[in-house]
């Protein structure tokens, strides 16, 4: 009677083992998908007017571009203030110069708003990363809410027999003490 109990027990740990198997197995197939989206995302293709876009945004809208374009300003300004009749190209009140200003400006607008854009379609891409990556937590959460499930419930189950084989023995000692 003993070594079938021992059979049962060791087929019920065996079958809890395979269901805490059967957990890890089906999360592992879930998350596959999730893995390789962030392992391998998709390769950026630039075009050419892309990647000047970009290059002009980040020069236009850096310290070196702002110190850069105060200083051929102010050379302009001072040299066309000072040089002698005929020798300035531009004089006051500097129309040429103004007429440069707005046609840089003019340009590089829409250049850099292109390459916002393109920065705005990234940070998109980066949002769903983050959810992908929110999302594999929420399963691992969700993992580990089964096997905890499971593990109780093997414990409850295995003090319900431990109790009903204590109160089983307590019975059979009751019945001897009684025929003494």
């Amino acid at each position: 009677m003993e070594n079938k109990q021992i059979d049962q027990m060791l087929s019920e740990q065996s079958e809890h083992l395979n269901k805490l198997h059967q957990i890890v197995n089906d999360t592992i197939k879930e998350e596959k998908l999730i893995i390789n989206n962030l392992l391998h995302p998709e390769k950026e293709i630039l075009t050419v007017g892309q990647s000047i876009s970009d290059k002009v945004a980040r020069f236009g809208g850096s310290w070196k571009f702002i110190i850069l374009f105060g200083i051929i300003l102010t050379i302009w300004i001072v040299y066309n203030a000072l040089a002698p009749k005929g020798a300035d190209f531009d004089p006051y009140p500097f129309i040429l110069m103004n007429l440069i200003l707005s046609c840089i400006a003019a340009l590089q607008a829409p250049v850099i708003m292109m390459s916002q854009n393109r920065q705005e379609e990234k940070d998109r891409m980066r949002g769903e990363n983050d959810y992908l990556i929110n999302l594999k937590a929420e399963m691992e959460i969700r993992s580990l809410h089964q096997k905890m499930d499971l593990l109780l419930e093997e414990q409850i189950k295995t003090l319900f027999d431990t109790q009903a084989k204590q109160f089983a023995i307590l019975q059979e000692i009751n019945k001897k003490l009684e025929k003494h």
